[in-house]
C-alpha cells in the first residue's frame, strides 16, 4: 500500500451534530436516565458511548416511565407519537433533523392541498416511518424504485405530490423522479427531491475519490443509509467497496495488489473512528502517504433547542 486518500467532506452533517449534542446537554442538565426512542443516529458506537452516559434506548414510548424526558432521534417521529408523548406528559426533547421537519412539512402542506403523496423510500427505515406518520392513513404511498412506479394507479383527477427520503443517493432518487414526471406529468414536487445537503456533498466527494483510488473503505453501521450509499457508490464505479463499522473489520487481505485506497464516512459516524483506520493503515503500511481530498467546506449549523441552548 502506497497512499490513502480520505475523502472531505465525511462524518457528522449538521442535524447528527445537533442531534448528538441535544442528548449530551440533556444528560448534562438533567442528570441520567435520559430516554432516546429509536436510536438517536444510526452508529452503533454512538449509541454505546450514550448507554454508557445513562441514556437508555427505546422503540416504543410505553418503555418511558410517566413525566420523563425524552428525546425524539434525527430520524423524526410521526405525528402519533407526539400526541402520544402529550398524553403521557413526557418532557420532548425533538432531535429531529430540520431538512427533515422541512420534508414533513411538505407532506402536510401537499396533503392539505388534497394531493395524494408519494413517498421514495426504504420501507422500515424510521425517517420513513416519521414521514408516512405525518398524513392520514391510506394519503401516501411508499415507491422504493421506478418499477414501482410503473406499477401505480390512481383513480382519474387524482392529484399527485412526491416527497422523498433525505438519504437516497442522487442517482437512484433521480431516477424514481424522473419516472414519476413521465407517468404522472402534472406531479408537484422539488425538482431534485428532499435530499439532504450532506448526503449529496459526501456522495459528490466519494464519486469523484473513486476515479483515483483502487478500493474503497466507508465508515458507518449497516443500518444507516446514508453510509450505505456510499459503500454502493464506490461498487457502481467498479472498485472494490467495505462498510465497516470500524477499524476491527478491516480485513488485511482487501488491498492485496492495492497500491490507493480511498476512505470515507457516513454523516453518522465519528470522525475518531476514521482516525483510528488511518492508524492502523500507517503502523501496517510504514511510509504510507495520506492525502486529504477536499471538495468543498461545509459550514452549516443547526440552532440547539432554546431550552439547551445556554
Amino acid at each position: 500500500m502506497k497512499k490513502l486518500v480520505l475523502a472531505s467532506p465525511r462524518g457528522f452533517c449538521a442535524g447528527v451534530d445537533r442531534a448528538l449534542h441535544i442528548v449530551a446537554k440533556a444528560l448534562e442538565k438533567f442528570g441520567a436516565p435520559i430516554y432516546v426512542r429509536h436510536e438517536i443516529v444510526h452508529n452503533a458506537f454512538v449509541v454505546s458511548r450514550f448507554k454508557a452516559q445513562g441514556a437508555i434506548f427505546v422503540e416504543d414510548l410505553q418503555e418511558v416511565p410517566e413525566g420523563a424526558t425524552v428525546v425524539f432521534s434525527a430520524h423524526g417521529v410521526p405525528d402519533s407519537v407526539y400526541e402520544e408523548a402529550k398524553e403521557r406528559h413526557l418532557h420532548v426533547l425533538d432531535a429531529t433533523c430540520p431538512l427533515v421537519q422541512r420534508v414533513h412539512m411538505s407532506a402536510k402542506r401537499h396533503h392539505a392541498a388534497g394531493r395524494h403523496v408519494i413517498l421514495i423510500g426504504h420501507a422500515g427505515h424510521a425517517e420513513v416511518e416519521g414521514h408516512l406518520g405525518q398524513v392520514s392513513e391510506g394519503c401516501m404511498t411508499l415507491v422504493r424504485k421506478a418499477d414501482d412506479v410503473k406499477k401505480l394507479s390512481f383513480p382519474e383527477g387524482t392529484e399527485l405530490a412526491y416527497i422523498t427520503q433525505t438519504t437516497l443517493s442522487v442517482s437512484e432518487s433521480k431516477d424514481i423522479i424522473d419516472t414519476l414526471r413521465e407517468h404522472f406529468p402534472n406531479i408537484q414536487g422539488p425538482v431534485r427531491g428532499d435530499l439532504c445537503y450532506a448526503t449529496g456533498n459526501r456522495q459528490v466527494a466519494v464519486a469523484s475519490l473513486c476515479d483515483q483510488v483502487q478500493s474503497l473503505l466507508v465508515v458507518g453501521s449497516k443500518n444507516s443509509s446514508n453510509s450505505s450509499r456510499l459503500a454502493e457508490l464506490g461498487k457502481e464505479h467498479g472498485i472494490p467497496s467495505h462498510l465497516i463499522d470500524s477499524v476491527k473489520d478491516v480485513d488485511p487481505s482487501w488491498f492485496d495488489g492495492i497500491d490507493t485506497v480511498g476512505l470515507s464516512s457516513g454523516a453518522s459516524a465519528p470522525e475518531d473512528l476514521v482516525q483510528d483506520v488511518v492508524a492502523w493503515m500507517r503502523e501496517k503500511y510504514p511510509g504510507i502517504e495520506v492525502e486529504n481530498w477536499v471538495t468543498m467546506q461545509e459550514k452549516l449549523k443547526f440552532p440547539l433547542p432554546a431550552e439547551l441552548a445556554s
